[in-house]
């Protein structure tokens, strides 16, 4: 069996995190850290790349490419909670409504939004992103 590993963020994404008040930060961080231990869990998911997409810590599956990108994120728009992102032409939204609907605050067609200050529902949170991780994989051939 692998042993996990989580690597520090890269300099760039680091600093992005230590921009947000310390709720927002903290919460990210431990999503980041759900979503290393949920990476390292599946056989078929990616190796994770680290970085900045849009100005927002974003994490990749790229060898192989097995999910979408998933970005986290906290807004001064909306203080009062943060957020994980996935691109908008996928399905998952729609998954995760039919799964998790009554338990996540889901927005749009690609956030999961995360009140502050509250627990992390955190076993729908690990699906998502499991779900999230393996996309290209599980989604049917177009």
């Amino acid at each position: 069996m692998r042993t996990l590993h989580i690597p520090d963020p890269p300099a760039p994404v680091f600093d992005v995190y230590e921009t947000y008040p310390r709720k927002a930060r903290g919460q990210l961080l431990l999503v980041r850290t759900i979503l290393y231990e949920t990476a390292h869990s599946l056989p078929g998911a990616g190796r994770i790349t680290e970085t900045l997409k849009w100005g927002e810590p974003a994490y990749l599956t790229e060898r192989p490419k097995s999910g979408t990108t998933i970005r986290l994120a906290w807004s001064p728009r909306r203080p009062d909670s943060a957020g994980i992102f996935v691109n908008c032409q996928t399905t998952l939204l729609d998954e995760w409504r039919a799964l998790y609907g009554e338990t996540l605050d889901l927005v749009g067609n690609r956030e999961i939004r995360l009140p502050l200050g509250q627990t992390l529902p955190a076993e729908p949170v690990r699906h998502c992103l499991a779900m999230a991780l393996t996309y290209h994989q599980r989604k049917p051939a177009q």
